[in-house]
């Protein structure tokens, strides 16, 4: 399932086996993964954050745990030369493991599924120890990646080409083949569902990769390449390379990389976007999303108010997917009722990461800007009904972390700054609309395309608004309506939710990763008598006697 946080409703217990564990005691250094081995950049130094970076070293980021603001590890800072290293391994394995049967490769994949399933817990403690999540959401995390990693082992029986007679003597055929080397850039929120959207299908499909981890969650998979190698792809197949900046661009840029994935903020999404089009290289870019939840006056309110306080609360509000605004169409005691319960269950949630509660946001620079948006609005005239800056002072804030509870504001203009921009935290901005247009038209004037949601009880007010929505995952009555397995996962184009060329995932991640190669054929006729007497030459026979139907768009062979 998506990752989420429970809603107050739901009564999983906590356990102490559940939370983040405590112990920092050892830090773990993260290496590029690189043909097999984990090896060290340029030199093997470690830096400070705030220490200048040289454009070729070998210098490491220390890795904070947003719980506790605690160093948990250091992470290589790679230069372009480590890109072309990881490059070059690829590059090497590319053409004995695209030769392999795609029925070989999705039989490796196989085991790489079996073992994600085998060690789930140990990865959801790595996920909730450097980002933060709680461990059902971290659990859904790393179920939620293997689930397209099952999907990928299925391509075998999904990707096969067509072929078709199109003319008495002529066939036509088409066949997949892979491009080669695919870069993966892939943001901080998901530390293994969003790798996989790319790194299982390529891979299946014949290519090699070479992922760039966020830096600021890199421990999750440096233990997935171990189990890369357990499963056994061949050295080479799949590399690592971690840093920043400098990395993103020496892979756009590497003549030997043919297409690139990316992940994160719209911005730098549309950047990525640019520099692969002036290199004419395929590139799908995922941005950020501000999605709008609509809640007509016949919704189910306990049902409904449950779904909002996950969609947005749910992973402190850290997916392109949450909830950002709910428009509450008309005034009257159902409306009313509705946003009493989305306070009264946000209120509820605990600070932590057991089931049920909400961990921290991933840094110093998100939870500035998230409590910059809540002060804007307050400034603003906004009413603030659920303050999540309590938390500023609790008790997980005194021990470190980047803690702000789940905040809900109601504003009294859409043009509020926080009703437009994305947030990218525990933040629900609630207005109310006067009618079904006007708040279609405050949905589809926002400068997203990710999701959208309408909460009712009737069919034919669902179908009117899903029809008017301009986004492309839409919900009813599911406010994070991310799509399953075999459906592909993408904003819209023409939005900064989306640059570049086909979703992420399924079969539009099954066309983005190959070449469709197309072959006509006409083959002689044998000079046998039986094969000349009967049909085979039919519609030659017609085209020469003047008589039958005969094929004019037929022109091969003829003048």
């Amino acid at each position: 399932p998506e990752p989420v946080s429970p809603s107050a409703n739901m009564s999983e217990e906590k356990k102490d086996s559940d939370a983040i564990p405590t112990s920092t005691s050892s830090l773990t250094v993260v290496d590029n993964y690189i043909n097999g081995t984990f090896v060290p950049p340029t030199t093997n130094a470690y830096l400070p954050v705030t220490s200048p970076v040289p454009p070729t070293t070998n210098a490491y980021l220390p890795v904070t745990s947003p719980t506790t603001s605690t160093a948990i590890g250091s992470v290589a800072l790679s230069s372009k030369s480590d890109v072309n290293a990881a490059v070059s391994a690829a590059s090497a394995a590319f053409p004995s493991w695209s030769a392999l049967t795609i029925k070989s490769r999705a039989a490796i994949m196989l085991k790489f599924h079996g073992l994600l399933r085998d060690h789930a817990a140990e990865l959801a403690q790595l996920i909730v120890r450097e980002n933060g999540k709680n461990m059902t959401e971290a659990l859904a995390d790393v179920a939620k990646g293997n689930e397209t990693v099952e999907y990928a082992c299925s391509l075998p029986q999904l990707a096969q080409g067509k072929t078709l007679k199109v003319s008495s003597a002529v066939s036509c055929t088409d066949t997949r083949v892979p491009l080669g080397v695919i870069a993966s850039i892939v943001p901080f929120n998901f530390p293994l569902m969003v790798p996989m959207w790319t790194v299982p299908i390529a891979l299946v499909m014949g290519n090699t990769v070479v992922l760039k981890p966020s830096e600021k969650v890199p421990l999750t998979m440096r233990r997935v390449a171990e189990l890369v190698k357990d499963s056994g792809f061949p050295d080479g197949v799949f590399n690592m390379v971690q840093g920043t900046r400098e990395v993103v661009e020496g892979l756009i840029d590497h003549d030997d990389v043919k297409a690139v994935t990316f992940v994160g903020s719209s911005p730098v999404a549309s950047l990525v976007a640019s520099r692969c089009r002036n290199l004419n290289k395929r590139v799908t870019a995922l941005g950020g999303a501000k999605n709008h939840l609509i809640a007509l006056p016949d919704c189910e309110t306990e049902g409904a108010s449950s779904d909002i306080v996950v969609s947005y609360a749910g992973c402190a509000g850290q997916r392109c997917m949450a909830a950002s605004v709910l428009l509450i169409v008309g005034e009257g005691p159902k409306q009313d009722e509705l946003l009493k319960k989305v306070v009264e269950k946000a209120s509820k949630i605990e600070p932590g990461t057991g089931p049920g509660q909400m961990g921290a946001v991933i840094d110093a620079a998100s939870h500035k800007k998230i409590l910059g948006h809540i002060e804007a609005s307050e400034q603003g005239g906004a009413e603030i009904l659920l303050d999540g800056r309590s938390w500023l002072d609790g008790p997980m804030a005194k021990d470190g972390g980047c803690w702000i509870g789940p905040t809900v504001i109601k504003h009294n203009s859409p043009d509020d700054k926080t009703m437009k921009e994305e947030v990218f935290g525990p933040v629900l901005s609630v207005y109310t609309v006067s009618s079904w247009r006007e708040a279609v038209d405050i949905e589809n004037s926002n400068e997203f395309g990710n999701a959208a949601c309408v909460y009712t009880t009737n069919g034919g007010h669902a179908d009117w608004f899903i029809g008017r929505f301009r986004a492309a995952m839409l919900g009813i009555n599911i406010g994070i309506p991310v799509p399953r397995e075999p459906f592909s996962f993408g904003g819209l184009y023409g939005t900064r939710s989306k640059f570049g060329d086909m979703d992420i995932t399924g079969d539009g991640a099954m066309e983005f990763f190959t070449n469709r190669i197309k072959v006509t054929s006409k083959w002689p006729v044998p000079n046998v008598e039986e094969c000349i007497s009967g049909e085979t030459l039919a519609d030659e026979r017609a085209a020469a006697s003047g008589s039958g139907a005969v094929d004019q768009a037929n022109f091969a062979g003829r003048m």
